[in-house]
């Protein structure tokens, strides 16, 4: 399970770091969004992951998951969503300022 963890974390940010370098806008918000969900995973992943857990207290389960890397994850996700709106309205922005929606600014040839 940790393996599989380990290599979706790997796959979302490399996914990420490479729709980053792209020269347009649109790819650029999703790796950024790519890599938030790859940090969110691992934030989830630093609460121990354990298997036939509940969530919430029960008096069967006597394994409890840790709820502060939830409560962080829950947070981050928030975070991300405003940081991408705000990242689209910028690129918006900028599409209309400059006509064109590379992220450098330079107009296509």
């Amino acid at each position: 399970m940790e393996a599989l963890f380990s290599i979706v974390i790997g796959v979302l940010v490399a996914c990420g770091v490479y729709l980053v370098l792209r020269a347009r806008s649109f790819p650029v918000v999703l790796g950024l969004t790519l890599i938030s969900y790859g940090v969110n995973v691992f934030l989830f992943a630093s609460g121990r992951l354990v298997a036939d857990s509940a969530p919430l207290a029960l008096a069967e389960v006597t394994i409890h998951p840790d709820p502060l890397p939830q409560a962080l994850v829950l947070t981050a996700i928030v975070i991300g969503f405003g940081m991408t709106a705000y990242t689209i309205v910028l690129a918006l922005k900028a599409n209309g300022e400059l006509h064109t929606d590379r992220v450098d600014g330079d107009v296509e040839k």
